[in-house]
């Protein structure tokens, strides 16, 4: 009897602390110190929640840069690869449609989570004439535009240079007219 009052004393103790003490510790640290990241990166724009900067969104108009394809659909609720192989029919299929629309090759195949929001400064530079034409500004702007939002390498050494592509179309959006 002593050995499994023991056994539930410990049980009920390891439930509090792993499942209730340790996630809303977790919880707190989160909501202090990593805020926004804790939030979903929520980006707000004109008084208007216009998505998750850390998650992708789906654009397809001319006018906007286009990220990487998404196996889940850019549904925030999903995530996940194809995982077809690289000799797969439907992969090569898939690959040469986004191809023939004159994608490169950071933009031909999706993304391992499928919720990748960045695309490479490479793939945004070779968007530049697109976006442009389809604004009707010149190129240099749109250019410009892809500079001022590349980010560096995390830590200044790990990973790549990436540019975050609701960021970069919203940038778009302080283009003035002439």
């Amino acid at each position: 009897m002593k050995t499994i009052k023991q056994g539930l004393f410990i049980f009920f103790m390891l439930t509090v602390i792993v499942g209730g003490a340790y996630p809303v510790f977790v919880y707190g640290i989160s909501q202090t110190f990593f805020t926004e990241k804790a939030r979903g990166g929520i980006i707000i724009y004109k008084d208007q929640k216009v998505g998750a900067h850390l998650i992708a969104q789906e654009f397809t108009n001319d006018k906007y840069f286009w990220g990487r394809p998404s196996a889940a659909g850019h549904n925030a609720t999903a995530s996940g690869a194809s995982n077809y192989a690289l000799t797969n029919k439907d992969h090569q299929a898939a690959v040469k449609e986004r191809k023939d629309k004159g994608l490169d090759y950071d933009l031909l195949t999706t993304s391992g989570s499928g919720l990748d929001p960045h695309i490479s400064p490479n793939a945004a530079y070779l968007q530049v004439e697109r976006v442009a034409k389809s604004r009707g500004v010149p190129p240099e702007v749109i250019a410009k535009l892809v500079k001022e939002n590349i980010e560096g390498r995390q830590l200044g050494f790990l990973g790549e240079e990436r540019v975050n592509v609701l960021r970069l179309n919203l940038s778009l959006e302080t283009i003035v007219h002439e």
